[in-house]
């Protein structure tokens, strides 16, 4: 995957706001202003403003440049949010009974283009294809990935060797093979994102202040900025919002090791490979491995916790033959829903103020996607899909 771009490309859509006088942005090399780009002016009007810059929010700036909308972006830059502590994997399979993930044959494409189109945008790739090696724990789990192979087949495979494995892992029960998975550096990503839309003028790296935001009928006022909407694209913060805090939201902690294991990388090969057995390793950043993750939905805070640095520890100890050092122990609260389908639209009584959040463990698959729904609803009112709008929600947000 690609390293975090120190210079952001110029960006390729005009921000020009009304009354404001243009700031060109010039190339990195300083050669020649970059055509259309500007900074903003901060004070004047634009027409969304985007509160959170994750997955969502990144996804969200991107496609509203993509349609021509002038945007602002706030973020309170933090070190671990759920979008930057996520492992960033895209599965096509999921559960016990390893089912296809909700709408994942529409997703895949979908992702493909739209990391490929980011890619262009940020200078870098973070985005690569990946494999899932997926070692049996018990004997009922062998059967069902049989059982499940044998009627459907698209995203599982039986491996040439089930022994292939044998000299990194203790592969008692075998493994199956999950294909046409991806892996996004999700740090990385994030990280180049932040560069650009700073280089854009559109980011104000700052605590959004709910208190200080003014609704207005069809608009809005926060400090100096006025604007047509605003989108919340800020995670588990929106739990608290009193615009949507009646949605049924389903906190969920996850705890997550950050891990060197000597010699895996170089036996796994070029593809990115994921191996789980109850847990999964994720190859990260800089050759260390992403080990987790918890699923906790009653917790008393949203920090790491001993127990589970030990029971992770101690489950690789049990899985692995190779030597590995524990560098880093991290956590994050991610905004998951009850009904496990994502908040994407704008509320039913207040047409200004919108949400993009809601993704859960999914959000490397679901965010590009329904960023461009949103994206387009406010172009031209495109439908959102209903299963995601909020407005599934009328009755208890009209309360």
């Amino acid at each position: 995957m690609g390293e975090p771009v120190r210079d952001a490309p110029p960006c390729h859509s005009r921000f020009l706001l009304t009354g404001a006088k243009p700031a060109p942005v010039r190339a990195l090399d300083g050669r020649n202003p970059a055509p259309v780009a500007y900074f903003y002016r901060m004070g004047e009007h634009t027409e969304v403003l985007v509160v959170g810059a994750g997955i969502c929010g990144t996804f969200l700036s991107m496609e509203l440049e993509r349609a021509g909308i002038t945007h602002v972006v706030i973020d309170e830059q933090r070190s671990f949010t759920a979008s930057r502590s996520a492992a960033g994997l895209i599965n096509p399979v999921t559960g016990r009974r390893i089912v296809t993930t909700w709408m994942i044959d529409e997703l895949l494409p979908f992702a493909v283009d739209a990391y490929a189109h980011l890619a262009e945008l940020l200078g870098a790739s973070f985005f690569s294809p990946a494999r899932v090696i997926d070692f049996f724990p018990t004997a009922q789990m062998r059967l069902a990935f049989l059982k499940r192979l044998e009627e459907d087949a698209a995203y599982l495979q039986l491996p040439a060797d089930e022994h292939a494995w044998d000299g990194c892992f203790h592969t008692e029960l075998g493994y199956g093979i999950i294909t046409s998975c991806y892996l996004v550096d999700m740090p990385g990503l994030l990280a180049a994102a932040r560069v650009r839309m700073s280089a854009c003028g559109i980011l104000r790296e700052e605590r959004f202040e709910r208190e200080e935001l003014v609704v207005e009928g069809e608009s809005i006022r926060y400090r100096d900025i006025t604007a047509r909407r605003i989108i919340f694209c800020d995670g588990v913060e929106s739990f608290n919002n009193p615009y949507f805090s009646r949605l049924p939201f389903a906190p969920n902690k996850g705890e997550a090791l950050i891990v060197e294991i000597d010699g895996l990388a170089e036996v796994a090969g070029a593809l990115k490979t994921v191996f789980k057995k109850g847990m999964s390793i994720v190859p990260w950043r800089d050759g260390l491995y992403w080990v987790g993750s918890s699923y906790e939905w009653s917790f008393e805070h949203a920090d790491p916790t001993e127990g589970f640095r030990l029971r992770a520890e101690a489950a690789l100890r049990d899985w692995v033959r190779l030597p590995f050092r524990l560098l880093e122990h991290v956590a994050s609260v991610r905004p998951a829903t009850l009904e496990r389908r994502p908040f994407v639209g704008f509320h039913p009584l207040h047409p200004a103020v919108g949400i993009l959040n809601g993704m859960g463990t999914k959000g490397c698959s679901l965010a590009p996607f329904f960023a461009r729904q949103l994206a387009r609803y406010i172009v031209d009112g495109s439908a959102i899909l209903p299963e995601a709008d909020v407005r599934r929600f009328t009755k208890i947000l009209s309360r």
